[in-house]
């Protein structure tokens, strides 16, 4: 609920949600440790969901996520913890900054839409109280390493980077008026979605496009020739995963991903190994100092000044030794007779190239027309490792909120009248 389309107009706001539950809209529906959770607060849960787009817009959904609001709420106050009036304000024009609206714009089309201002109040400030509870129990002991840095660069390495996509699409007429129809259509569609086959069977009975014979499928496309706005959404669906609906003039839009192809960064291939080498007069020489190593460090250390350590490219080291370094791990040794004498090599570690030279990188520049140079991003670029840091801090951090929060229901008194 909390993902929130940047392209959310006012239109979209407007549109009108479903009709309220039938029933007393006051009567209790679930007591979360004595506070009562009503029909009324369901109803009005699902109309906010439905206009923030949001997957899953039912009855059981929005009850779940008023229990989780009432436990952060009450997590909150066992820890002291309130929500002056400038936090609200500051949480609420930045949620309403969202759909590019100001606080007041932004509660006024939700009352358009049968929304009240204090659904708004009441979500928003769940979540800041949230936020503080968070950042008093779980933000202290949450660490992010270097290697764990490392690793996620490595995998992005590893990682093709998406040139082309198969998509397939549907396409709903939204003539004015029937805006709602549209988006109820959509959702629908993206509930009952399991896999290509049943988007196809959607798209050949809702599209109307000249590929919904087809199911909706078009050929492979190149990222780079897709609207801009387009690439992020697509980009982060994985295959066999369906968008939100996204709104244009006139229609409600649905693709589904079936595929995607991509290439390695230049150089992602090529490795930098760190080795250490030292060489003995004998073969029983060698096998001793073979069994009293484990690391590289012991290894410099049997060497008393005598081992030799470097760090270079693959395409760098010797045929010989590069041959026997392909078989070995980290801290794995190997000997090596030179004619008269033995070379016990150690592997140390092995690091993507791309990584090495993000170390000592200086940025390409270019020069602006008012003669200074500035950076030019390189599209093949590894983010920085701040970014990665601050990336890897933040899952922590939802993983474990997630689990306090999980935590926090377990032990939490949840009975229905």
């Amino acid at each position: 609920m909390r993902q929130f389309l940047s392209g959310l107009t006012l239109a979209a706001i407007l549109m009108t949600a479903a009709p309220a539950m039938a029933q007393n809209p006051f009567e209790a529906v679930v007591y979360v440790n004595g506070s009562a959770v009503t029909r009324y607060e369901i109803d009005q849960r699902i109309r906010f969901m439905q206009l923030l787009n949001a997957p899953g817009a039912s009855p059981e959904a929005a009850e779940k996520a008023l229990i989780e609001d009432r436990l952060r709420m009450q997590a909150a106050r066992n820890l002291g913890i309130t929500v002056s009036e400038e936090a609200l304000d500051a949480g609420l024009s930045e949620f309403a900054g969202r759909a590019n609206l100001d606080t007041l714009s932004f509660i006024d089309a939700l009352g358009q839409a049968g929304v009240e201002r204090q659904v708004f109040r009441d979500f928003v400030e769940a979540g800041v109280a949230w936020r503080d509870v968070i950042r008093q129990q779980i933000l202290p002991g949450v660490q992010v390493r270097d290697p764990e840095i490392d690793q996620a660069l490595k995998r992005e390495i590893e990682t093709p980077i998406v040139t082309r996509v198969l998509v397939s699409e549907l396409i709903i007429p939204a003539p004015e008026g029937q805006e709602e129809a549209a988006m109820a259509a959509a959702r629908q569609v993206i509930a009952s979605v399991t896999d290509e086959a049943s988007f196809a069977s959607a798209a050949r009975r809702l599209s109307a496009t000249p590929s919904a014979p087809r199911g909706g499928r078009l050929d492979w496309m190149n990222v780079e020739n897709m609207p801009p706005s387009l690439r992020p959404i697509l980009l982060a669906l994985r295959p066999g995963q369906v968008t939100q609906p996204l709104t244009v003039p006139g229609a409600v839009v649905l693709f589904f991903l079936r595929d995607t192809q991509g290439t390695l960064r230049p150089g992602a291939s090529e490795q930098v190994l760190d080795y250490a080498t030292l060489r003995v007069p004998t073969a029983q020489d060698a096998a001793n100092i073979v069994a009293r190593v484990d690391t590289c460090a012991d290894l410099e250390a049997q060497g008393r000044g005598n081992t030799l350590r470097q760090s270079q490219s693959q395409n760098a080291i010797p045929a010989l030794l590069a041959t026997q370094l392909a078989s070995l791990d980290a801290d794995e040794t190997a000997m090596i007779n030179m004619g008269g004498a033995v070379d016990v090599l150690m592997l140390c570690s092995r690091q993507p190239a791309l990584l090495a030279a993000a170390q000592a990188d200086i940025p390409v520049t270019a020069e602006e027309p008012d003669g200074v140079e500035a950076a030019v991003p390189d599209p093949n670029a590894l983010p920085d490792r701040q970014v990665v840091r601050e990336a890897l801090l933040n899952q922590k951090i939802n993983a474990m909120a997630n689990a306090y929060l999980a935590e926090l229901y377990a032990d939490a008194v949840i009975r229905r009248p």
